[in-house]
């Protein structure tokens, strides 16, 4: 396999729920492995059936993994990560832009921009950033 730069987002608490919700997104197949599942790694027996690590593996090639984030760690949600969404098919982008952005908060409405794509910024309702830019070409 050849390497892959994928996004690894850490939820506090809600991970199961945010890759349910992409998988709802994008399609495809959604893998999860729990901390208790994989013996505790370290976590406190109440957070046994959070999320150790998911993957996510869409029909058009996009990975996005998980993890909850464990007690004493810590976490800063959408801050330090946007997730971009590019290419030239107008209609699947339009759609996850549309699913990305409900319930959410858009920061640049999906619009045709300066350099003559047409560019958004949203983060959904788990507070992740998404860009999506659609090429004019």
């Amino acid at each position: 396999m050849a390497s892959r730069l994928n996004p690894y987002i850490a939820f506090n608490g809600d991970a199961r729920q945010a890759m349910e919700f992409y998988q709802e997104v994008f399609g495809g197949e959604l893998a999860a492995m729990t901390f208790g599942s994989a013996g505790g790694g370290g976590a406190p027996a109440d957070f046994a059936d959070k999320i150790m690590h998911a993957v996510l593996e869409t029909p058009d090639g996009f990975t996005i993994m998980a993890s909850d984030t464990p007690p004493g760690m810590n976490h800063t949600p959408g801050t330090n990560i946007s997730v971009s969404l590019s290419g030239d098919d107008t209609e699947a982008l339009r759609r996850y832009w549309d699913k990305l952005s409900s319930g959410g908060t858009v920061a640049v409405p999906l619009e045709k921009q300066m350099w003559g794509d047409v560019f958004g910024m949203c983060s959904d309702r788990f507070g992740i950033q998404w860009m999506v830019n659609i090429s004019d070409q």
